[in-house]
């Protein structure tokens, strides 16, 4: 069994949905040029004439490992930009090309396994590996460190292994300590791309060092207090309820200073990396007592897609989950108090926007 890692910017809702990922170039179907670099250099040169040479054997690399080498049984990891999560497969079906489809058209039937997996319980250095800059590349370093967490029971377990001295023996004993040793020669892709940190890498470490601070150095009332103090720094009035009774409700907020005006938001947190489903919400919506009350439900995970649902059908109802809890802290982290800037420390940096043509 292989591990591999893919990108895919372009159907990335479409690969959850469907059940398949898929690679692009129009180059025809692979399956009939062969297990044959040099044919399918040729297609590639003939579909994209203005480019380097270096890319097209590159480009060919992966169209061959896609079609040829990727096999049933394999797994795959989709790091999806769109939300900040990984996204475990196993790879179901052989390599088929769909000619009626508009783009990406080179496709393997899959069949996921754990979705909306927050990156943030990964250490850096696994992070940095799926970072790869190629379109798919098989995971190799840290492949026995994300099949442990494929085997564990839930998110939080394999969180909980990995703060033990007798957590999974595939952790690396020692995690690159800053983006330059990320950059390092040892650490670079098999392929030698991207010498020094992108952008895109830098954000995501910021994002991941974020939620990984919140998930294993806070304590659950600490993280409620943390939630509570993230509120009043967008501009509402919060307090934390009585940590041993607070009947599902962990946090008060509102606009006015006293109050006494509606609506009363009630907050449930969750210090959590797992999924929430429609029955943990609706747990907070049994708190709801009156039309001008409002529910706001923060986890550091992510929600099932009947929990997505059930936030569509309720105008009183707001779902945070890890991401807009990292996007959240960013935005407001000049008001946050001293104690929370100081666990995690942050500096306003800018770096060369890659989008720049």
């Amino acid at each position: 069994m292989t591990m591999w890692g893919i990108h895919n910017d372009v159907l990335a809702d479409e690969l959850l949905s469907e059940g398949f990922v898929s690679i692009g170039w129009e180059i025809g179907d692979i399956s009939h040029l062969g297990d044959n670099p040099e044919r399918i250099k040729a297609a590639l040169v003939a579909s994209e004439p203005s480019a380097k040479q270096g890319a097209i054997a590159v480009w060919a690399g992966i169209q061959r490992r896609f079609a040829f080498e990727m096999a049933e049984g394999d797994i795959v990891i989709f790091p999806s930009k769109t939300d900040r999560t990984l996204n475990f497969g196993e790879v179901t079906g052989e390599y088929r090309y769909h000619a009626g489809e508009r783009t990406h058209k080179h496709r393997r039937a899959v069949r996921w396994l754990k979705t909306g997996v927050p990156r943030g319980i990964f250490p850096k250095s696994a992070l940095y590996e799926i970072g790869s800059a190629l379109t798919l590349f098989q995971v190799k370093r840290h492949a026995g460190l994300f099949q442990e967490f494929l085997n564990a029971p839930s998110e939080d377990a394999f969180v909980a292994s990995l703060q033990t001295a007798e957590g999974p023996s595939s952790v690396p004993a020692r995690l690159p300590a800053s983006l330059e040793e990320m950059a390092s020669p040892a650490n670079l892709e098999e392929d030698g791309h991207d010498a020094l940190p992108t952008a895109k890498q830098i954000e995501d470490n910021t994002n991941d060092f974020i939620t990984r601070t919140l998930l294993e150095d806070l304590t659950h009332q600490e993280f409620e207090n943390f939630v509570a103090d993230l509120l009043r720094a967008m501009g509402y009035q919060a307090r934390v309820t009585t940590y041993t009774a607070d009947g599902g409700v962990d946090v008060l907020a509102h606009r006015d200073v006293l109050g006494l005006e509606p609506p009363l938001i009630k907050v449930q947190c969750k210090h959590t990396a797992s999924t929430k489903g429609r029955p943990d919400i609706q747990g907070l919506l049994g708190t709801l007592g009156a039309k001008d009350e409002h529910g706001l439900f923060v986890t550091l995970g992510s929600y099932s897609s009947e929990a997505a649902a059930l936030e569509r059908e309720r105008h009183n109802l707001r779902l945070l989950g890890g991401k807009e809890i990292t996007d959240l802290t960013l935005t407001y982290y000049e008001s946050l108090p001293a104690t929370w800037r100081d666990k995690l420390p942050l500096k306003r940096i800018y770096v060369v926007d890659e989008n720049i043509s």
